[in-house]
C-alpha cells in the first residue's frame, strides 16, 4: 500500500484510491527471486521473454500516468487488489482500477455506491469492456467525477447468504461446487420444487457476468445441438447490467436412481426463491468472480440462499 500526501487540501479527507495489480514479470520475479532466474526460467520453455517486460513497463507506465494526473485534484492512496477488501473506504471516495476487466468486477463488489472509473493500461493488450478509459483521459474524468457531473452505468451485483449470516457479493458470477470442480453433490430448490443432484457446479451470473462464464456455457451448448441436428440457435442476448434478474445454469448434471436433472437452467427475479443444500462431505466452495482463493465453504448441511443485492455498482462511462 502507498499513501501519496495530495497537492490540492480542498478535497479534505476524501481520497482517489488506484487499485493496481502484479504483473506476470512481477509474479515471476517474486516467485524466482530474481530477474534474471526468472528469464531463464521463461526463456528455457521456449516462450518470449521480452513479451513479460513489455506488459510490465506499459503497466508501470500507466500507473505512474494515473497516479500524477490524481495527485493534481486530491490525496491518493494506491493499493494492491490483494488488500482492497480491507480497505476502509469513505463515502465520498473515488475508486480507480488500473488493470483487466476482472478488478473492475473484483473491486466494485466492495463499494457501497462510490464512483468507480476503469483505466485500461494497454489497450494493443486487453479489449476491456469495463474499462472505457486510457490513462491520459482522468486528466478530464476525475475533475468531472469529484464535481459529479459524470455519467455512469448501475451494475446489478449477485448474492449469497448463508445461514450462520455470511455472505458473497458477485458482479459477474457465482460458482457453487467442488474446489476440484469434480461431482458436487446437493438439493436444489427453485420457488417450491426441490431435487437432488449431481453436476459439476453451479454458475449463477449476473446480467453483466451474461458475457462471461455463461456465454461459454451456452456456446457450448449450441455446437452440442448442432451437432444433433438442432437448427435452433442458443446464443446470449445482452441485457442491461441494471436488470434486476439473475441467470443459472447447472454444469454437466447427471441424472442417476438418486438424482435428477430438471432444474439445470433459468432465470430468477427479485420474486423467486432459490436455494441450495449441501449433501457433500468435504471440499463443496463458493466463491465469485473467478476468486477461487476467497471462497467461502459450502460442506455437507451447509444451505445458502440466491439473490440480488441491495446496493449495486456505480461505474463511470
Amino acid at each position: 500500500m502507498e499513501i501519496v500526501q495530495t497537492k490540492n487540501p480542498s478535497r479534505g479527507m476524501n481520497k482517489v484510491i488506484i487499485v493496481t495489480r502484479k504483473t506476470r514479470l512481477c509474479e515471476l520475479i517474486q516467485k524466482y527471486n530474481t530477474l534474471e532466474q526468472a528469464k531463464f526460467y521463461i526463456e528455457h520453455l521456449g516462450a518470449d521473454f521480452s513479451d513479460y517486460v513489455l506488459e510490465d513497463c506499459n503497466y508501470t507506465e500507466a500507473v505512474s500516468t494515473v497516479k500524477s494526473i490524481a495527485l493534481k485534484y486530491a490525496r491518493v492512496h494506491e493499493v494492491d487488489r490483494t488488500f482492497f477488501p480491507n480497505l476502509i473506504i469513505g463515502r465520498d471516495d473515488i475508486v480507480v482500477t488500473v488493470g483487466q476487466d476482472g478488478m473492475v468486477a473484483n473491486v466494485m463488489k466492495y463499494l457501497n455506491g462510490q464512483p468507480l472509473i476503469g483505466i485500461n493500461p494497454d489497450t494493443r493488450r486487453w479489449d476491456g469492456v469495463l474499462l472505457p478509459f486510457e490513462p491520459r483521459d482522468l486528466e478530464t474524468i476525475l475533475p468531472a467525477v469529484i464535481a459529479g457531473r459524470y455519467d455512469a452505468k448501475k451494475v446489478t451485483i449477485a448474492k449469497a447468504s448463508t445461514k450462520d449470516g455470511q455472505e458473497m457479493l458477485a458482479v459477474n458470477d457465482l460458482f457453487i461446487g467442488q474446489r476440484t470442480h469434480t461431482s458436487a453433490q446437493y438439493d436444489i430448490t427453485l420457488n417450491n420444487t426441490t431435487e437432488a443432484q449431481s453436476s459439476s457446479g453451479i454458475i449463477i451470473s449476473t446480467s453483466l457476468g451474461a458475457t462471461g462464464w455463461y456465454k461459454s456455457i451456452l456456446a457450448e451448448v449450441s455446437r452440442i445441438a448442432k451437432a444433433f441436428g438442432s437448427e435452433t440457435c442458443i446464443s446470449c442476448q445482452p441485457m442491461p447490467w441494471s436488470c434486476d434478474t439473475l441467470t443459472f445454469v447447472v454444469r454437466e448434471p447427471y441424472p442417476s436412481r438418486s438424482t435428477k436433472a430438471d432444474i439445470v437452467f433459468g432465470t430468477l427475479a427479485k420474486t423467486d426463491t432459490f436455494s441450495i443444500l449441501s449433501r457433500m462431505s468435504a471440499n463443496g466452495v463458493i466463491f465469485s468472480d473467478g476468486m477461487e482463493n476467497d471462497a467461502l465453504e459450502f460442506n455437507a448441511g451447509s444451505e445458502i440462499t440466491i439473490g440480488i443485492a441491495d446496493k449495486k455498482g456505480n461505474l463511470v462511462v
